[in-house]
């Protein structure tokens, strides 16, 4: 029981309590507030990613009529419903001086939404904007992250802000990449699952990752009552402390953060989590397209590729610190982070010698859906009860006449590119990934802590708040532009265009690398005691040139106590 305690209640060391700000007791309740700060992020981005490997099979399965393109909207939902809110939602933190409340009503409607998600089965008509909607409601419950990253700064001080902004950082890349992972384990519930109400509600591989969401933000929602959660704000006292100013406002009114750079980190965090959603998005149709797997093959997979880049990515945090300490942080950003980032984008230019294999429809001329598509495959062993059908090689007659659960597998003839681009190797998709699973963690942490770092001891909510906004703009952008890119003009284009964009942003802080270096914010009353002391010429008060003399002599005072007398 002990050991747990000092695993889940941070205690205060002398260390932490010697500039006599707050008590022990105030130290880990405040600590404790932060870690369900870290929790709330790391559900809300959880919240985004869980669905994004299963999405399409569900919609398809709901609406087949939908087609890729809807699919880049209804993951865009989330993130514009974010963005158009995290104003509104800080603004009304503000105006409360809480968070506690605006906190509780988006886990409140986050778990309404994920179960709208999860009962889509139940809805007669129009699934897909029902599923956009829910998307959109969960977009709006996670405004509450401007809020968590606002009080983060407010409740450390200065030297602990940077290891908080990166344990924020570890547990939002965590919740991108365990979420993918939560939907393969529950894959073998298959693609119709287990029936919950009048064989209407099932629990199935899409359903469950809602219900997911909403027992996490049950829970979510309850460390937030009064009992668990104890607002702590120190940063606005340890500044007026050090400063020796009458307000807040006072201590950080003076210092202007460098703005090169911290616009430069902002477009450089867009570009980064724009490539990060893009690849989690396009990840299952991309790999049904280019290695004919089924939809609960993709899922299966995905789920233990994803799984390993999570394992990958936190051993990855890891070696961010040591790797700081022997190299500047910028350049750890620019060659850890953009250029691996690079590798991975450009690896996944196809290199295979043969084109992906085509799904060529029961009727040639039903180029719309007309007719199930089938596959000319020679896979014989597949992870799925779903049929394939074999073609003879130089017919267009199935070997079955009739099929039953066809499910569509290959390339589609539909997009065009699929009959003249080279197909792309699962060597070179694995390698891709495991190159993102390391960039991505080392970018977006250091671009997070350098970011925090230039703008040096004041309150970051506001620049917090515009960093969030830059995400939430890459996230909606980047499954609707790219997948349009995709299904349009194919992977060369995807690929290619997402290369030469990581690779000129990673040029642009090259160039301002030397704007990326913190810079030391001295204390300006520091020395003015000394000074008014010396002014003052207290005939009592020692000269530092006697302080050694005075050092040296101490022991023999000790040995002598009579020496300590003063004389009359």
């Amino acid at each position: 029981m002990d050991f747990l305690k000092r695993c889940f209640v941070k205690r205060a060391s002398t260390e932490d309590l010697a500039d006599g700000l707050e008590t022990a007791q105030e130290y880990t309740a405040r600590w404790n507030s932060i870690r369900i700060i870290y929790y709330t992020m790391f559900l809300m981005s959880l919240g985004f990613s869980i669905i994004l490997t299963g999405v399409w099979p569900y919609l398809d399965k709901l609406d087949p009529d939908a087609g890729k393109e809807f699919m880049g909207w209804i993951v865009s939902a989330n993130p514009v419903g974010q963005m158009i809110f995290s104003p509104l939602v800080g603004w009304w933190s503000n105006r409360l001086g809480s968070i506690r409340l605006p906190l509780l009503v988006s886990l409140a409607l986050f778990s309404i939404a994920s179960g709208i998600y999860s009962t889509l089965e139940l809805f007669t008509s129009h699934h897909k904007y029902w599923m956009m909607y829910s998307r959109f409601l969960i977009g709006v419950s996670s405004a509450s992250i401007a809020v968590c990253r606002s009080y983060l700064s407010a409740a450390t001080k200065v030297r602990e802000r940077t290891g908080a902004v990166s344990m924020v950082s570890l547990a939002q890349t965590l919740g991108f990449i365990v979420g993918p992972a939560l939907q393969g384990l529950v894959t073998p519930l298959g693609d119709r699952g287990v029936p919950l109400f009048k064989d209407k509600l099932y629990l199935n591989m899409y359903t469950a990752t809602g219900w997911i969401n909403v027992v996490m933000g049950i829970m979510n929602f309850c460390l937030f009552l009064p009992f668990f959660f104890k607002e702590k704000r120190i940063a606005a006292k340890e500044a007026m402390v050090q400063q020796g100013k009458d307000s807040e406002k006072e201590t950080w009114k003076a210092l202007k953060p460098d703005y090169v750079s911290a616009w430069s980190l902002i477009f450089a965090f867009f570009i980064l989590v724009f490539n990060f959603v893009f690849l989690e998005t396009l990840a299952t149709p991309l790999t049904m397209d280019m290695f004919a797997w089924t939809k609960a093959e993709a899922l299966y997979y995905m789920a233990w590729v994803m799984a390993v880049g999570a394992i990958v990515a936190s051993a990855t945090f890891l070696t961010i610190g040591p790797l700081c300490k022997k190299f500047a942080e910028h350049k750890v950003l620019l060659w850890g982070g953009f250029f691996l980032m690079v590798l991975g984008r450009a690896v996944y230019v196809p290199m295979s010698d043969s084109p992906p294999m085509l799904a060529i429809p029961l009727n040639s001329t039903a180029l719309h859906h007309a007719e199930p598509y089938v596959y000319a495959s020679n896979f014989t062993e597949v992870y799925s009860n779903l049929t394939r059908v074999e073609y003879d090689e130089m017919s267009t007659v199935p070997v079955m006449e009739t099929v039953q659960d066809v499910e569509v597998l290959g390339c589609p003839i539909t997009q065009e590119w699929c009959k003249t681009t080279k197909g792309m190797t699962i060597s070179q998709f694995l390698i891709g990934y495991a190159f993102t699973a390391i960039g991505y963690p080392i970018g977006v942490t250091l671009i997070t802590t350098i970011f925090s770092k230039i703008l040096g001891p004041r309150p970051q909510g506001t620049w917090m708040g515009i960093m969030t906004g830059s995400g939430c703009l890459s996230r909606a952008l980047g499954p609707v532009f790219l997948s349009t890119i995709y299904t349009k003009l194919g992977l060369y284009w995807t690929f290619g265009s997402t290369a030469v964009m990581m690779a000129a942003t990673m040029l642009w802080l090259w160039l301002v690398r030397d704007r990326l270096i913190p810079p030391e914010y001295e204390n300006p009353n520091s020395g003015q005691e000394l000074q008014t002391v010396t002014s003052k010429k207290d005939p009592n008060a020692v000269d530092p040139s006697e302080l050694e003399k005075l050092n040296g002599s101490i022991p023999q005072m000790m040995e002598q106590p009579e020496q300590l007398e003063k004389p009359s």
